[in-house]
């Protein structure tokens, strides 16, 4: 059971206070939780569950603005960390977007939202349909009438959603649409670690199945791969029935209206990347030379678009001087500098060369930068994925099917 919920700032400022139970928790808690922060460095940022002197705390960040919970009890940490999940998620969506200005501007939905979304310390309706019909997004015909009225609730309804006492709580039941179509997406993220002898050290996928549906009535969808058994850690939505998965492999369930993620998985130890980056550093006398080169490893047919490489120059260096025969190098105040490539041409492979002058008395580069790269590719799911086929029951008119692939470079880490 949750006892509070707080809304910090990227500099500790409480943006938002929710008490949740008749035990009040005092803000000192965001006071202690802030001064360990910025005494032990962003690392505890990535630790999910803290225990104080006086309660456990459970926090999550998105887009700098870190979603802190607090409890005296004991309790599963995971619904406490999935539940701030579903919290960021419906915020993102209603808001359109997340940070410090879109939260203190709506204020109010953020409240009602989160009086909708837990009761007495337990979380009740999370499903992003159902809040729609209950509070509605905030526009600007909302932001006018509340000035002219004073009237600041975008309330929708005095009366619960009809979804609510349903057996399929996330779809409304009368649902009519004109034209019946649904688009499945397979969204995937490259994690990647090379080493500095060029060796791949880790390769694996990230991937989402997301579906846009526009269903009439109550629709029943099958969804089946042609591979499987490649998926690990799948995570999925409460539409999907377990059973079906469990004995064949199959995803089975009543599509909720919209978009939504159907599910998630990992796909482990994929043997090789898409592109290359390979980096050469040779350092003397005072200063540093560098060289990039990118190119394509393996030409499935899909072109490779939005290429870049960035690192960050090592405290050592003073100044710099780098340029490349294709695309643009800028160097941030922060010392990050971003090659932005795009596509690679056909007639030459991209690189990057320069210098790197050191602080005085550096004879030699003592630190040595991992290279961030991004890409995105358009119509393959680089794990290998294939969708088998889609059924669709209790349709009253033939639907339209439609499906995508993409793959994103995710934490892909090339060290020099």
């Amino acid at each position: 059971m949750l006892q509070c919920i707080f809304l910090l700032s990227d500099s500790g400022e409480v943006m938002l206070e929710k008490q949740l139970t008749g035990h009040r928790v005092d803000r000192s808690i965001c006071a202690w939780f802030w001064d360990q922060i910025l005494t032990q460095g962003d690392s505890l940022k990535s630790v999910p569950v803290i225990a104080s002197p006086t309660h456990y705390l459970f926090q999550v960040v998105r887009e700098g603005i870190t979603f802190l919970a607090c409890t005296q009890v004991e309790m599963p940490p995971l619904m406490a960390i999935e539940f701030l999940c579903r919290v960021a998620d419906v915020l993102s969506d209603y808001l359109d977007g997340l940070n410090e200005d879109l939260i203190k501007d709506n204020f109010v939905i953020v409240y009602e939202l989160l009086d909708e979304m837990i009761d007495n310390g337990f979380p009740l309706t999370t499903e992003p349909n159902i809040l729609r019909e209950m509070i509605a997004p905030p526009n600007i015909v909302s932001k006018v009438l509340s000035v002219v009225t004073g009237n600041t609730s975008n309330t929708s309804s005095t009366t619960l959603p009809g979804a609510t006492s349903s057996c399929v709580p996330w779809r409304k039941t009368d649902l009519k649409h004109a034209s019946n179509e649904v688009y499945v997406d397979l969204v995937e993220e490259m994690d990647a670690t090379i080493n500095s002898d060029g060796n791949l050290v880790k390769c694996e996928i990230y991937g989402e199945v997301q579906v846009n549906s526009h269903l009439s009535g109550l629709p029943d969808l099958t969804l089946s791969f042609a591979n499987p058994s490649i998926l690990h850690d799948v995570r999925f939505h409460p539409c999907v029935r377990l059973r079906p998965w469990e004995s064949n492999q199959i995803l089975s369930f009543v599509p909720p209206d919209g978009q939504f993620k159907l599910m998630s998985y990992r796909v482990k130890k994929l043997k090789g990347t898409p592109i290359y980056v390979k980096p050469q550093l040779t350092s003397d006398s005072g200063s540093c030379r560098i060289s990039v080169l990118v190119g394509v490893r393996n030409d499935n047919g899909k072109s490779i678009d939005s290429i870049t490489v960035q690192f960050r120059l090592p405290p050592c260096v003073s100044s710099s001087d780098l340029s490349s025969n294709h695309g643009t190098v800028n160097v941030l105040a922060d010392k990050t500098c971003s090659w932005t490539i795009g596509r690679i041409p056909k007639d030459k492979a991209p690189s990057m060369s320069g210098t790197l002058v050191l602080e005085t008395g550096m004879e030699r580069l003592n630190v040595f930068p991992t290279f961030q790269v991004g890409f995105k590719i358009m119509g393959v799911a680089l794990s290998g994925l294939k969708i088998e086929k889609l059924d669709l029951l209790n349709l009253p008119a033939r639907p339209y099917k439609g499906f995508r692939a993409v793959t994103r470079a995710g934490e892909f880490q090339v060290r020099s």
